[in-house]
């Protein structure tokens, strides 16, 4: 394997400064409640409204605000996300079988209750994220969702944004950001009960709550900066691959930019095209900085080693610009979302195609997926039996305690055994 550039991507990993500070003001947060919002949401934000919750004249006010091509093309990307969580959730069967006479054992999906929704906000407003997080968990069948999203600077609130909440059908819709946005909805403050789960992206502050906050409720996954990898062969377009791998460097200066080539020549011709097209991209001030810090280009030998180097990436976004798109399908296994052949592209999974933009980054894909449907059901197991059957599990359960001398246990299995054989059990 040769190298043609090589950057150093940076793994999303523990930052004991900022995990003192999320720890600090969830402490806080914890013990006053609303007064520590209002201080942190001055502090960070300058924002302290009288209430952080908008009314329904509010968001009425807002989506007014946005043109009728935007709410048509977020109804447009909302559909998509939403027939494909539905066929999601049609693949998750309840299920009932008898393993042995008499012996039922089954499992259930069951909807968590509640939701906490946190649509970013920072660099760009991704209201796009909205649909990602709010309606697989509508779909799953969650009763109550609470979605936050931060304020912007010398507006209030984004438009767009409130919009693509209010379609997603989040029940509560609170401008607030950060830290105390996931307080209020993990300890239930202002009035509200603590959600069951928190999801959504956000910047190292969010994720490092996220991680501390596990436990008080679930999460859905730890995401740290973006990232995206493009395998090419010499049937690649050179300048949709740079064109591929600037839409994501564009995200933030720490975002991992990885190409693997199999030869060098189309090496260089991307790296040039990424140089070419930087120097006019209208966002090149990040573009550059994580294409310098983190963008890195292999040469495999072949095919085999183009799938073992990615595997071992275990990108977030994994792109296919191959003439043999089925070899990597069938091969690669540690990816967060697949984007197969020059036709689809990661824009589309981030806005509109349907699939699940909240990802594992920082080599999660190698024992996570993504949001999706899933995430918001528990499969739940029950059991059931007969006498005759409850009579030979029993005996066998028996055995099994006295061998682990664990006799209450074995006494449970025993007491059964007389029930069900017509003899009386004595009482202590």
């Amino acid at each position: 394997m040769k190298v043609a550039k090589s950057g150093g991507h940076r793994l999303f990993e523990h930052d004991a400064e900022t995990a003192s500070v999320v720890s600090r003001m969830l402490i806080d947060l914890e013990k006053n409640g609303m007064d520590a919002v209002r201080k942190y949401s001055e502090q960070f934000d300058h924002w302290n409204p009288p209430s952080f919750q908008l009314t329904p004249k509010e968001i009425d006010e807002a989506v007014s605000r946005v043109s009728e091509q935007g709410i048509r093309d977020t109804k447009y990307c909302q559909s998509n996300v939403r027939s494909f969580a539905e066929a999601q959730l049609k693949t998750l069967l309840p299920l009932e079988t008898e393993i042995r006479p008499g012996v039922i054992l089954g499992h259930r999906h069951i909807p968590v209750n509640s939701v906490g929704s946190y649509i970013p906000g920072g660099r760009y407003p991704m209201f796009g994220s909205a649909q990602m997080s709010i309606i697989p968990a509508r779909v799953a069948g969650v009763k109550r969702i609470i979605a936050c999203t931060p304020p912007v600077k010398g507006l209030g609130y984004y438009p767009a944004t409130i919009n693509a909440i209010k379609e997603a059908r989040a029940d509560f819709i609170y401008i607030l950001g950060g830290v105390p946005a996931l307080a209020l909805m993990a300890f239930g403050l202002d009035g509200m009960e603590p959600v069951d789960i928190l999801c959504g992206a956000g910047n190292r502050f969010v994720a490092q709550a996220k991680r501390q906050l596990f436990g008080r409720c679930g999460i859905d996954l730890i995401a740290g900066p973006t990232e995206i990898l493009v395998i090419a062969d010499d049937s690649a377009d050179p300048s949709l691959v740079a064109c591929d791998l600037l839409g994501q460097a564009e995200h933030d200066p720490n975002s991992g930019i990885c190409l693997i080539c199999l030869n060098e020549d189309f090496a260089k011709k991307a790296i040039a095209e990424v140089e070419r097209q930087l120097a006019v991209l209208p966002t090149r001030d990040v573009a550059r900085l994580s294409w310098r810090d983190n963008g890195i280009v292999y040469v495999a030998l072949d095919e085999d080693e183009a799938v073992k180097i990615s595997d071992d990436y275990a990108p977030e976004h994994l792109e296919l610009h191959v003439r043999d798109t089925d070899y990597y399908f069938e091969r690669l296994t540690n990816y967060g979302s697949l984007f197969i052949g020059e036709e689809t592209t990661v824009a589309y999974g981030d806005k509109t195609i349907g699939t699940n933009h909240i990802l594992p980054t920082s080599r999660a894909a190698r024992y996570t997926g993504g949001v999706w449907v899933g995430k918001f059901l528990k499969t739940c197991t029950y059991q059931y039996m007969t006498p005759q059957a409850s009579v030979e599990t029993a005996e066998v359960t028996e055995r099994q305690c006295i061998l682990e001398n664990m006799l209450a246990h074995g006494i449970t299995a025993r007491a059964r055994i007389h029930r069900y054989r017509g003899t009386t059990v004595m009482k202590a």
